[in-house]
């Protein structure tokens, strides 16, 4: 009666006592409740499961070997020899521009330098040839050089702009893409591209995240699939991984990386084919699982609500492998248990 007397009397005193009591001795990691705890929070099992982290990517299908042709000079297009879809062989030309003008060119070229190299060689011959070579005469002949010389160069230019005006296919593979696919138009470097395509040797490129490329290595192991063929998944592994980034569409930073495909069967595989994969990073096998979601954090300590009947106690538990939706419990659960995971939403 008389603490019952003294709290009555010193309200404020006893609250005191009471909070100072609470952060000494710390409310209790064991809470009964009255109603079952699965009415008020949602819960999962701890469970034994493969646990693997992956980065996921999407890209499109490329040629290991595929070129963009174009002339070096503008000009009138005359001859275009292949359509898209057509075979190339190595070396093979494709299409060329007007080489009337520069044949003309170069035959007056040739003349000119025949012209120079007959003087050169008679003035060498009749006019200094007995003579003592001073440093004039030695200046004379340097110069009667140099204009030969020039000359020849000259040829060179020409022949080579009349070679300049075909173009060759440098590898063996199919016409993916034409500009200019007629003959009869004036064209500029910029507005004939020939874009052909080795198929035999195909990759799938894909735009890594730069929150995620510093997980990916050369020769992880990854799964594919292509929007063409949804049931097929392809498996392989990380061939190249790029050194300088690129810009994604919506203005974020992505890494490009390499996947070789198979051998190329039918050419099933085809330049521009989307897909996803995704990149395995590291995975176990055979270990305790709970939600990620179901973790706190204390003291640099982690945390699990474990629910026995109707009490809910805190357990502290080691964690292993996390990945975006399951975290590996090595300490501190067993298969089984129920945990909370979050508090249901009304």
């Amino acid at each position: 009666m008389k603490i019952v007397s003294f709290i009555k009397r010193h309200k404020v005193l006893t609250a005191i006592i009471l909070a100072i009591f609470i952060i000494a001795v710390g409310w209790p990691t064991t809470k009964k409740v009255t109603a079952k705890p699965e009415q008020n929070y949602e819960t999962a099992k701890v469970q034994k499961e493969d646990l693997t982290d992956t980065v996921s990517a999407s890209g499109t299908v490329q040629a290991e070997n595929q070129v963009d042709l174009k002339f070096q000079t503008s000009g009138l297009l005359t001859w275009v020899g292949v359509k898209e879809g057509d075979q190339v062989k190595k070396w093979q030309a494709i299409a060329s521009l007007d080489k009337r003008e520069l044949e003309k060119n170069l035959l007056k070229t040739l003349r000119d330098y025949n012209k120079k190299r007959w003087d050169f060689e008679e003035i060498n011959r009749v006019t200094y040839k007995d003579q003592i070579v001073t440093d004039t005469l030695k200046r004379i002949l340097e110069k009667n050089q140099f204009d030969l010389d020039k000359a020849v160069a000259d040829v060179e230019i020409k022949d080579l702009a009349i070679k300049l005006a075909t173009i060759s296919s440098p590898i063996e593979g199919i016409v993916t893409h034409i500009d200019t696919p007629v003959a009869g138009i004036n064209i500029t470097p910029a507005t004939a591209v020939f874009s052909i395509a080795n198929p035999d040797k195909m990759k799938f490129v894909a735009n890594v995240d730069e929150a995620d490329i510093g997980k990916v290595k050369v020769g992880q192991k990854i799964t594919l699939i292509l929007d063409a063929y949804p049931e097929q998944e392809i498996e392989g592994e990380v061939g190249q991984v790029a050194f300088a980034s690129v810009a994604t569409k919506g203005g974020g930073t992505a890494y490009p990386i390499d996947i070789y495909l198979p051998e190329n069967k039918d050419l099933q595989f085809k330049v521009g084919m989307n897909g996803d994969l995704e990149i395995i990073i590291s995975g176990v096998e055979d270990v305790l699982t709970i939600p990620s979601e179901a973790i706190t954090e204390k003291d640099d300590k982690k945390f699990v609500r474990v629910i026995e009947g109707r009490q809910i106690k805190e357990v502290e538990v080691q964690t292993g492998l996390t990945t975006e939706t399951k975290t590996q419990i090595t300490k501190g659960l067993t298969e089984g248990e129920t945990i909370i995971v979050r508090a249901k939403t009304k």
